[in-house]
């Protein structure tokens, strides 16, 4: 049974038409609860043998770190300036299934006549820039910079210089030549340049491949008293 529900016109009364419909032969209610389940049999089967969407992105080749390869690991020196005395540490390593290394850095200077003690602590991100044949560091200081550098390797030479960063010093540049001098070995000159003004030598540092023995050593041996 058909029911319609409408609204007269001027008197808002609600009035109801009832249409009967013909009675439908029981052999034409048979015919199409059948179509449909026909009907219905087909989309499901259709579903089932179609495959499902994959879709795959393709990824970058991994950069070659072939000739950064032999600063994975832990350093440790000091500078070779005995008017200004410090200490350096470097600790360098792979990350995120080898497409970057991880460089962590620390520097801590004593006071002199002319300068005040200072510590600073750098983490660094470096990965390959292909086009260039060279690499790109973003480093992050605790002093609040965001610098970044080229890096470029020319045989037991490597010259990190500036190119600017998200916040740098304002006005200075900060470059370093490290030399390799021995498979545990490399010397490390940091240079500096005031703002308008020529580089000068900031700091020479000498440092040491740290050996698992002294790894070990230093967790075994207690502490130094205060």
């Amino acid at each position: 049974m058909n029911v319609r529900i409408g609204f007269s016109s001027g008197f808002g009364e609600l009035r109801r038409w009832q249409h009967r419909a013909k009675p439908r032969s029981p052999s034409a209610m048979t015919v199409a609860i059948l179509t449909f389940a026909c009907l219905a049999g087909a989309v499901c089967l259709v579903a089932k043998e179609k495959p499902p969407t994959t879709y795959k992105i393709p990824l970058p080749p991994k950069a070659d770190f072939s000739e950064m390869d032999w600063l994975v690991g832990e350093w440790i020196g000091s500078t070779t300036d005995r008017t200004a005395p410090g200490e350096i540490r470097l600790s360098v390593s792979y990350e995120l299934d080898n497409r970057v290394m991880l460089l962590r850095g620390e520097a801590s200077f004593q006071a002199t006549k002319t300068s005040p003690a200072m510590k600073e602590s750098w983490m660094g991100v470096l990965t390959s820039d292909r086009g260039a044949n060279s690499f790109l560091l973003c480093s992050f200081s605790s002093t609040g910079f965001i610098s970044r550098y080229r890096v470029t390797v020319d045989g037991p030479e490597t010259r990190i210089n500036p190119e600017g960063g998200e916040q740098p010093p304002p006005g200075w540049l900060f470059r370093t030549v490290i030399k390799r001098t021995d498979p545990k070995e490399f010397v490390e000159t940091v240079q500096a340049a005031p703002p308008n003004k020529s580089f000068f030598d900031y700091y020479t540092a000498k440092l040491t491949r740290v050996t698992v023995e002294e790894k070990a050593k230093t967790k075994t041996s207690p502490p130094t008293p205060p």
